[in-house]
């Protein structure tokens, strides 16, 4: 696999760092393309546990500025019902202001999902993705960046498509969020997803973050920086970087972050790419280069013994 970009703004002032993300980060393929949004709605907690409002609306913004034919924003909450989440958080008023379409996933019939089963899996009989992100021409994503408490380790672009994962499915009385929180493979089969839905962008709001607890409250850290690029196995070394690099969870510091399991099976999948070589950080201002060279410098550590 060839090597990746991942841009970097510093954000002292949010809407300027993300226009420059998205001037910096190549859109054409949205170009007449419906495109399906995810984002991080897990709890109907504020950021960073989820997604800030400022940069749902810039990302939308910049997707139809792009010239994308529909924009699909689906979610399927884990910490509550999933439209009481997405109208706590603003989601369905700015849709209505902005044209978007919002569909919560957890009320979904069978025909909205697609089934995936292959050889090869940790999931005990396969598990269902959402078919807004499998038939639309594009995906974007934006994620927070924090810790997770209840297995996962750390929750970033790759955790984040769990929420378009079924946690049950209309004829199917099998409870895939159970099967996958009680798992001791947990971080394999979160990686897994990945390999069943394209990525366009993924935008990492990393302006605050929880460098332990997660996903929902934890101790809160300020990186002050946002990251755009397209492969999201570079993106979780990139973001777990920034987590080591104001102390974290021991789960997190251990080891080389390419060694961490989230990251290498889904590097092992194809999805994206772990070495630090390969792995291309653009400051797009004078303050985010100090910020890049941290990031550099913990992608390369060999972490915590």
């Amino acid at each position: 696999m060839a090597a990746t970009t991942i841009f970097l703004s510093a954000a002292r002032d949010r809407a300027e760092s993300l226009g420059r993300l998205f001037s910096a980060a190549d859109l054409s393929g949205i170009t007449g393309q419906s495109v399906a949004v995810k984002a991080n709605y897990n709890s109907a907690d504020p950021f960073p546990a989820s997604t800030h409002p400022d940069t749902l609306a810039a990302l939308v913004g910049a997707v139809q500025a792009a010239g994308a034919t529909a924009v699909t924003l689906a979610e399927r909450s884990g910490m509550g019902t999933t439209r009481r989440v997405l109208e706590e958080r603003g989601v369905l008023r700015l849709a209505a202001d902005m044209g978007f379409t919002v569909v919560p996933l957890d009320g979904t019939g069978q025909d909205g999902w697609t089934r995936v089963k292959e050889p090869g899996l940790h999931w005990e009989d396969g598990f269902w993705i959402s078919r807004e992100f499998t038939t639309a021409g594009c995906v974007v994503q934006t994620c927070c960046c924090k810790t997770h408490r209840y297995g996962g380790h750390f929750t970033l672009s790759l955790k984040n498509s769990v929420g378009l994962v079924a946690r049950k499915v209309p004829g199917d009385p099998h409870d895939y969020m159970q099967e996958l929180h009680t798992s001791l493979h947990q971080r394999k089969m979160i990686a897994e997803i990945n390999r069943f839905y394209p990525v366009t962008l993924v935008v990492l709001d990393a302006t605050e973050a929880f460098a332990s607890g997660g996903p929902d409250r934890g101790r809160l850290v300020t990186p002050g920086v946002i990251l755009a690029g397209s492969d999201r196995v570079a993106m979780d070394c990139a973001g777990v970087a920034l987590l080591r690099s104001f102390g974290s969870t021991r789960e997190v510091m251990q080891g080389r972050i390419r060694d961490l399991e989230q990251i290498a099976r889904a590097e092992e999948l194809g999805v994206g790419i772990s070495d630090p070589s390969r792995i291309r950080l653009e400051p797009l201002d004078p303050a985010a280069t100090g910020i890049a060279d941290e990031i550099r410098e913990q992608m390369e550590s060999g972490g915590s013994p």
